[in-house]
């Protein structure tokens, strides 16, 4: 059996936190070993209860979550951080992302989301909110020529691109498996083969180059089979 993700909430909205921890506690695959709204008590509980993830706000009093973020590897912790705030500023996510964030992702978000971000990036990928999605790519400028573009997309199938437009929209495997009525187990074998056909390494890099090119799936006329 898998051991839990251990969590570590930081948030100076007293509701916001315990709602979250709540939620996040009803997951079996997630454990919520610390919850603070206070940046310098998390410093004390990150070195106590060695958790795997912070969960930080941007704005909290005095110096912000990245500053914590900052302080949490400099203190030789080495978990991973993601922001939750309500700030969709690309200023914002870029500040979150170089200061050594795995993730941004915003309050309105749904839980469903949140607790695949939260798996994702464990395994190492960035994560963004989809509302963000656009943002990054702006952040990005993935420059590719326009000839090799257009090689890496049609060497995807018509269910390949149909899955890629719902990475694009930030939706989870199980969601993109209820919406085409296939297994979860396909949906993610679907996703491994998109990712080598573009030449990516993530979810995220795959949405950033579907919203940048505008892939839409194949017509029925020009459809390949899956």
């Amino acid at each position: 059996m898998t051991a839990p993700v251990r969590v570590m909430l930081v948030d100076d909205h007293t509701l916001f936190r315990k709602g979250l921890a709540e939620l996040l506690e009803g997951r079996n695959a997630i454990q919520v070993v610390a919850v603070t709204g206070d940046p310098g008590e998390a410093l004390r509980l990150a070195s106590e209860t060695r958790p795997d993830v912070a969960i930080v706000d941007l704005n909290m009093a005095p110096h912000g979550g990245l500053a914590l973020i900052r302080a949490l590897r400099e203190a030789g912790w080495g978990g991973t951080s993601i922001v939750l705030t309500v700030s969709d500023s690309s200023d914002d996510m870029a500040d979150a992302l170089a200061s050594g964030a795995q993730g941004y992702l915003l309050k309105d978000m749904e839980p469903e989301q949140v607790v695949d971000a939260i798996r994702r990036a464990m395994r190492g990928e960035t994560v963004v909110a989809p509302a963000m999605t656009l943002k990054l790519v702006d952040l990005l400028h993935p420059k590719r020529g326009a000839a090799a573009r257009e090689s890496l997309l049609e060497s995807l199938t018509a269910r390949e691109r149909e899955i890629l437009c719902h990475l694009a929209q930030g939706m989870t495997n199980k969601a993109i498996a209820r919406a085409l009525d296939i297994s979860h187990e396909t949906v993610k074998l679907h996703v491994r083969r998109i990712l080598t056909k573009l030449k990516l390494s993530s979810r995220v890099e795959a949405a950033v180059f579907a919203v940048e090119h505008r892939v839409a799936p194949r017509t029925a006329k020009t459809q390949k089979p899956a």
